[in-house]
């Protein structure tokens, strides 16, 4: 994949979009503290313009960010991101989408870095991001961190993000195996993040969009206690809200160690416009 950043020149200036295709969708999510958490520092957030020509150039819009952070810095990281990412991809100058998710989630990165500059009880505080986006026929993905994106097509899984961990690079790089880094000390220790550095560079990605498509976007709650094989299963015969709510409930069976969040997107319909 290319390197997005937020820099947009004179040709990528916002310009009217035509509406090509309306995707229209069945959105579910739940979100809960777990068992062992005081406060629950997961965000979910979403947008879902009517007006045409919004609809054209930004779509359909889904978040889920996992914050960290003592004396609920996280779910102060988490909030401050979302409702941030979502401003500023809506109001972008660029036409250019992934330009504007670049400088969506720039502009979060800042406001968090300098909430936590100006808050001492707050530094130290992040958050993941994962995001999707349904414009036109396309759909994309904006990873930071290891919250996921999961896509159910035709019975068949797919995680399309891929984990900022130490261990998740280490077993792509080859130096450990899926095996040893399930009993490894750094397992959750998290390589980027919003707002724990000056810059932040998110994975942004471009996937094809086909009717019945069905989208997951989840915090790490889930993946701890549910495994892929059983999260295919409940997303295979069950309808977006039950998902949402039977994955929350695999999850806190399973220990709840953390706080959990699932937000279930289902594609009914591709109109075409054109």
């Amino acid at each position: 994949m290319d390197e997005i950043t937020a820099e947009y020149t004179t040709d990528q200036l916002s310009e009217p979009a035509n509406l090509v295709v309306r995707t229209r969708v069945t959105v579910a999510c739940k979100t809960d503290l777990g068992r062992v958490r005081e406060n629950n520092e997961d965000k979910f957030e979403y947008f879902l313009p009517e007006d045409d020509q919004m609809l054209a150039s930004r779509g359909l819009v889904f978040l889920v960010c996992d914050g960290m952070g003592g004396h609920a810095a996280g779910q102060i990281a988490s909030e401050l991101t979302a409702k941030t990412f979502i401003d500023v991809y809506l109001n972008h100058p660029a036409s250019e989408p992934m330009v504007a998710m670049a400088g969506a989630v720039a502009a979060a990165n800042r406001f968090v870095l300098d909430v936590a500059r100006a808050v001492p009880s707050r530094r130290g505080m992040g958050t993941t991001l994962s995001g999707l986006i349904l414009r036109q026929d396309r759909a994309f993905t904006i990873q930071v961190g290891d919250s996921r994106v999961y896509r159910l097509r035709a019975g068949e899984l797919a995680m399309l993000t891929n984990d900022h961990t130490y261990i998740e690079e280490a077993i792509r790089m080859g130096t450990l195996t899926p095996e040893e880094a399930e009993r490894h000390p750094y397992k959750h220790v998290l390589t980027r993040a919003v707002g724990t550095e000056a810059d932040v560079n998110p994975d942004i990605e471009a996937h094809d969009l086909k009717e019945g498509d069905l989208y997951l976007l989840c915090s790490d709650g889930l993946l701890n206690h549910v495994p892929d094989d059983q999260i295919a299963d409940v997303m295979r015969e069950n309808s977006p809200s039950e998902i949402a709510w039977k994955l929350v409930g695999m999850a806190l069976l399973g220990g709840g160690s953390d706080n959990t969040t699932v937000l279930v997107v289902r594609v009914d319909e591709m109109v075409d416009c054109s």
